[in-house]
């Protein structure tokens, strides 16, 4: 790796790094000249992750563990402090999906979405923030959180639960670390993944993404929708010293596409002396109701050239 690279000296632990967003990810922080710790369920799709960055001339290990138990977080810190000497960055990325809709979900689809997303997050920052603290390192924390969290979506309570409480928990640890000079964000990322190659709305896109051709204009930059390496180059830049101003964030990066998403603020105030009886609010609601939010995600009209059957 070149010695100007922006990440060198750096390591970085990304979880669910195997394959998809992740390794990309991981690829991208190598590059720019980090050591990363590869976190994949399975041995040899983290195997073959590491190859991928050793066969860039990055340096990388791998660490086959389900994120939620404290004990993964620790071996994940622990690998990342013995193998490489120290901690800068930590990524997480891992998750699974259980969508169905509120009246069919079990408990298991429930708590195992929860338990991955939400408390694999909260075990991770734990440890690693823990050690940059008593190292004093000034370090990163890149949370990966889902328009799914700012919005809502269809059939994905436990999906929605997690990646909004993802970005209050980043808000949260803001403060917390701010003293300690080490950063946290979220990432909202909006690309071609195993999920979206099953809505007919993307089909086009994913078409050209599997095909090695660019996805159409209107995905790119109307949709703000594009590839996981689109995705990557923040993570790298959120990792780096140029970032250290940023932090308590939620940024979106899709296509061609960068946003920064706003913290939730009342959009409207009224006052009414003595408080709000049931009878003041059914006869002065209106300024409210003038003023309540939309839910889920609203997508343009496909053009014609991009429709599906």
């Amino acid at each position: 790796m070149s010695s100007l690279s922006p990440l060198d000296g750096k390591v970085a632990i990304v979880t669910g790094s195997g394959r998809g967003l992740g390794l990309a990810y991981a690829q991208e922080l190598a590059r720019q000249g980090a050591a990363v710790v590869i976190n994949d369920i399975d041995q040899a799709t983290a195997a073959e992750a590491v190859a991928t960055i050793e066969a860039e001339g990055g340096r990388a290990v791998a660490v086959a563990a389900p994120v939620g138990p404290t004990e993964t977080a620790q071996l994940l810190v622990r690998t990342a402090v013995e193998t490489f000497g120290r901690l800068d960055i930590l990524v997480t990325n891992a998750g699974v999906l259980r969508d169905t809709v509120l009246w069919k979900m079990s408990d298991d689809d429930f708590d195992t979405v929860i338990n991955v997303h939400l408390r694999g997050t909260f075990t991770c920052v734990r440890e690693a923030a823990s050690w940059m603290r008593a190292n004093e390192v000034a370090g990163r924390i890149i949370c990966i959180g889902s328009p799914t969290g700012q919005r809502g979506n269809f059939g994905q309570t436990n999906y929605a639960a997690a990646k909004a409480g993802i970005v209050g928990m980043v808000r949260t640890w803001a403060l917390e670390l701010k003293k300690a000079g080490i950063t946290a964000n979220a990432v909202i990322p909006v690309a071609a993944t195993a999920m979206t190659a099953t809505v007919p709305y993307f089909a086009a896109a994913v078409e050209a993404d599997a095909a090695g051709e660019p996805m159409p204009a209107f995905f790119r930059h109307d949709l703000g929708f594009g590839t996981s390496d689109d995705v990557a180059g923040l993570i790298a830049y959120l990792a780096s010293d140029d970032a250290a101003g940023v932090t308590g964030q939620a940024i979106g990066i899709g296509g061609d596409r960068l946003q920064v998403w706003s913290h939730p603020e009342p959009v409207v105030t009224a006052y009414h002396d003595g408080g709000w009886s049931f009878d003041d609010l059914a006869a002065d609601f209106t300024e409210v109701t003038d003023n309540l939010q939309s839910v889920g995600e609203k997508f343009p009209p496909l053009p014609d050239e991009l429709q599906r059957p």
